[in-house]
């Protein structure tokens, strides 16, 4: 479950980089309904994606040309420079050193021993999503690694995330760890991660990545809107058990993330 109220190591924000803005917030209209905002002024095209009103994520040009469109998970920390120094000393590598956002917060992005990059956002006046669990916004994440083991140790290490791991719905010979914030209980698990021959995957180039999971009222009328839009499907729709209706996707420029109709509770 993820919510917003912060507590340390928990997921906070969502954010594309896409070789065209314009296109990309025309798909995710379609298949999502999500509307976008300019963030400002001083944000070099920055915008947020909402939901009634409510931000759910952002998007922004690709600051590197050629590189892959990419979502990148945030998760929340009360002192980014100390988290990058931790980052560092148990091997991940820092790519975008602590930088602060206007008044909004202080950022970095930084890659795991795996090479599973991701960000961690220092509130300012900005704390992250207005809205998570509900049809439209986030509802879990997940890494996807070649390296679960060595994962964990990372991610227990920086954050002090907890763990329990799971059979996966349908073949219980794998494993899927559930991910909970440091001290925090089953009602607080925001994610997984699942060991993955990502050499495997297109555009990975063999390294662990991030993806988030967005809530939808319909995963297959969603699914028909990704296809109008110019996406892919990986993977469903299909039913897992207990978890709901759901599929992998594409955007246009290559972006992954799950859709998920909720089993009812």
């Amino acid at each position: 479950m993820i919510t917003t109220d912060f507590i340390p190591g928990s997921p906070c924000w969502i954010e594309l980089g896409t070789p065209d803005v314009e296109a990309t917030v025309a798909f995710y209209r379609g298949v999502i309904g999500w509307d976008a905002v300019s963030a400002g002024p001083d944000t070099g095209g920055y915008m947020l994606f909402q939901k009634d009103g409510k931000a759910v994520g952002g998007v922004g040009p690709l600051m590197t040309e050629g590189t892959r469109s990419v979502w990148t998970v945030y998760f929340t920390s009360p002192d980014v420079d100390a988290t990058a120094r931790t980052a560092e000393g148990i091997g991940g590598t820092v790519h975008t050193p602590p930088t602060d956002v206007l008044d909004l917060g202080r950022m970095m992005e930084v890659a795991d021993p795996q090479g599973g990059r991701f960000g961690v956002w220092q509130a300012g006046t900005f704390p992250g999503f207005e809205i998570t669990d509900a049809p439209g916004s986030v509802c879990w994440t997940e890494l996807y690694t070649p390296d679960a083991k060595g994962a964990k140790e990372f991610y227990a290490d920086l954050f002090g995330w907890g763990f329990q791991d799971m059979g996966m719905p349908g073949d219980s010979s794998q494993t899927y760890t559930l991910l909970a914030p440091s001290g925090a209980g089953e009602d607080r698990m925001h994610g997984g991660l699942m060991q993955a021959d990502t050499a495997a995957m297109p555009g990975t180039g063999g390294r662990a990545y991030w993806h988030p999971v967005l809530a939808v009222n319909d995963c297959d009328a969603a699914v028909a809107q990704v296809r109008v839009g110019g996406g892919q499907v990986l993977m469903g729709p299909e039913d897992a058990e207990g978890v709901g209706r759901l599929c992998v996707v594409h955007d246009p420029f290559g972006a992954e993330l799950v859709l998920l109709t909720p089993s009812p509770e």
